[in-house]
């Protein structure tokens, strides 16, 4: 419960860019499936993207229902829980805060698997050149940066609980 809050919590913080603004959603996604593992992080993205769908105002903008599931945007929704798997799976591999390089590759490699997913299914709607350059390209540096702050934001986890220990 609480990692559906803190993923809609994510979801409404967003960065105006054009064409497309960023939200922290992937942040969120990648967090979660770091420090819940790859099994929870998935059911915990799941169990987010199933409240959308049953009309729950959680994804960015308050968007919701089934729609929200048709749209150009789709893609990136339904690579939502496997992004939290691999960060989940890197990560009880030690791709953790422990060793934050190895972090932030993990949360590029699920950044990129975000937009590979979400470009091709954008593709279906509008073309792969237009995909690419609405749905990929705008959210890169938007990646490189959630990354980091997501590999900080694991590295003062495990900080304390190193500290706490």
């Amino acid at each position: 419960m609480l990692g559906s809050l803190f993923l809609t919590l994510c979801s409404y913080i967003q960065v105006p860019m054009v064409p497309v603004p960023v939200t922290m959603q992937t942040f969120g996604v990648l967090l979660i499936g770091a420090l819940y593992g790859w099994r929870l992080g998935a059911l915990t993205t799941l169990a987010w993207l199933g409240q959308a769908a049953m009309g729950l105002p959680v994804l960015a903008g308050g968007a919701n229902g089934w729609v929200a599931f048709a749209g150009p945007t789709a893609g990136y929704l339904f690579a939502f829980p496997l992004c939290a798997a691999l960060t989940g799976w890197l990560a009880q591999r030690g791709w953790n805060g422990q060793r934050a390089a190895l972090a932030f590759t993990g949360m590029m490699l699920a950044h990129v698997l975000c937009l590979a997913a979400g470009g091709a299914w954008l593709s279906q709607f509008v073309g792969m050149e237009q995909a690419i350059a609405l749905g990929v390209t705008p959210f890169l540096v938007g990646s490189v940066l959630k990354s980091a702050l997501a590999t900080v934001t694991l590295k003062l986890i495990a900080s304390r609980h190193r500290d706490n220990a």
